[in-house]
């Protein structure tokens, strides 16, 4: 019944389901292509898909790398910076980035699609070109301070066109302009700057001193002085309510009547540190007192303005305020770091003259005080005679020559008695005046007495103060 070819019929049937089962087990596996009959002797165990002895099982090789495949590898270097693909914004939007791209502070995105927007919208490109203008001027090289003559010089350009009802006297310009540039300065000024130190600086007898303060506090030293010249002019004093206090035993204001004792007396009334709040009154009594000085005309010059132990005529007084104005706002500029010009030449020069003729006086306190360089002994000159004579030779556009006399207050500087002779530039004999350049230290051009040189030039340094 089993025949052989029952036999190979049957056989035939086995074969090909066990060669399906190994097709299922090679897939099964993950046999690539090219798996196939092995070499090796011996027969698999079942299911292996060995089919006799020479038939060695199926084990699937690794699949191969990218390296291996001989392919080129792609390059990224080849790939270029992708361009931006504008963003789709709104109009309303766009104009909102136009600041922001003037700066240059946009994304690439944004940049794009500004710029595409630009193309199509006039009225966006022409706000766009005056942003980028605006910003070019804040990069200007130079400097962007006006010059000090360039306020008197309009002015007087508008005066000249239509006068003034009312003119600011000749003498108390150089006050006008210096306190306009001091509140220009003080302007944009934040809490930092207000707090910033400054040390004030002036010598007594032939020692230098100094105070340690503030920006605000150096504007509360203005304004007490200041306030001399208000009080002649009948203006209030800013100082009423401390002396008020004072009366009440509440403070004390024991030898407030000079500059030095009413800018302490202040201090010391002050609960805290000056801040910017003190601008606005001095700002306010800098006004005041110009306009004062207007309506009563030139004939107030002469009016007696006390510093304590002193007096000077109205005229010399506002001279003396301007200067000590210029003075502290380049204390104040050099503790912001920031560039502070001189006065207009024609102010200057008025400052200087000032200055020149207040030396006898200083040189005569000197003499009383011991202070004068040992030597030759001053002359008894008669008030209004000639005397032993110091030529000031001041060089700049501010300049001028001042004969000063040597021996007496009254006495006249006289060329044919001239002993000695000293050239300084005007700027730095204002900066010595005001105590900020030692004697031995100014750059000056000497020639003659060495003795009544340093007399004149450690007088010259003893006309500062606080």
């Amino acid at each position: 019944m089993n025949g052989p070819g029952g036999f190979e019929a049957h056989d035939g049937d086995d074969r090909g389901n066990r060669h399906s089962r190994d097709d299922a087990y090679e897939g099964a596996q993950g046999a690539g292509p090219g798996d196939g009959v092995g070499s090796g002797a011996g027969s698999g165990p079942p299911g292996a898909g060995g089919s006799g002895p020479d038939r060695s099982p199926r084990i699937p090789l690794p699949r191969a790398s990218v390296e291996d495949s001989g392919l080129p590898l792609p390059d990224l270097a080849d790939q270029g910076d992708l361009a931006p693909v504008p963003l789709d914004l709104s109009h309303d939007v766009l104009k909102s980035l136009l600041g922001a791209w003037a700066l240059a502070a946009c994304s690439a995105a944004e940049t794009a699609a500004v710029e595409e927007h630009l193309g199509s919208c006039g009225s966006c490109a022409d706000e766009a070109l005056r942003l980028r203008e605006a910003v070019g001027l804040l990069h200007q090289p130079e400097s962007l301070d006006l010059d000090p003559a360039l306020r008197t010089r309009v002015l007087e350009s508008c005066l000249d066109r239509r006068p003034p009802r009312i003119p600011v006297p000749e003498w108390a310009a150089p006050y006008d302009a210096e306190s306009a540039r001091l509140d220009a300065l003080l302007q944009d000024f934040g809490d930092a700057e207000w707090h910033a130190p400054v040390r004030l600086r002036w010598f007594e007898g032939d020692a230098a001193t100094s105070r340690r303060t503030t920006v605000a506090g150096v504007i509360a030293h203005l304004l007490s002085v200041d306030g001399l010249v208000a009080v002649a002019l009948g203006l209030e004093d800013p100082l009423a309510e401390i002396f008020e206090k004072s009366e009440k035993g509440d403070t004390g204001t024991q030898g407030a009547a000079g500059p030095a004792g009413r800018t302490e007396a202040f201090w010391r009334a002050s609960h805290f540190p000056p801040t910017r709040s003190v601008r606005g009154p001095w700002r306010e009594q800098s006004h005041n007192i110009v306009r004062t000085a207007s309506f009563t005309g030139s004939t107030a010059g002469g009016l007696a303005v006390p510093y304590g132990d002193f007096e000077l005529p109205l005229h010399n007084a506002m001279l003396d305020r301007a200067f000590e104005c210029w003075v502290h706002a380049e204390d104040i500029a050099e503790a912001v770091d920031y560039p502070y010009e001189p006065p207009a030449p024609r102010h200057l020069n008025r400052m200087i003259d000032l200055a020149a003729r207040m030396l006898p006086v200083a040189l005569a306190e000197r003499r009383r005080a011991g202070l004068s360089a040992p030597g030759q002994a001053p002359h008894l000159v008669p008030a209004g005679a000639p005397g032993r004579s110091l030529r000031l030779e001041i060089e700049g556009a501010a300049g001028g020559e001042w004969l000063i006399p040597l021996d007496s207050p009254a006495a006249v500087g006289s060329a044919e008695f001239e002993v000695a002779h000293v050239a300084l530039d005007g700027v730095e004999f204002c900066r010595l005046a005001a105590g900020h350049v030692p004697p031995e230290e100014a750059a000056a051009g000497q020639v003659g007495d060495r003795g009544a040189i340093r007399d004149v030039l450690f007088a010259a340094a003893g006309l500062s103060r606080m």
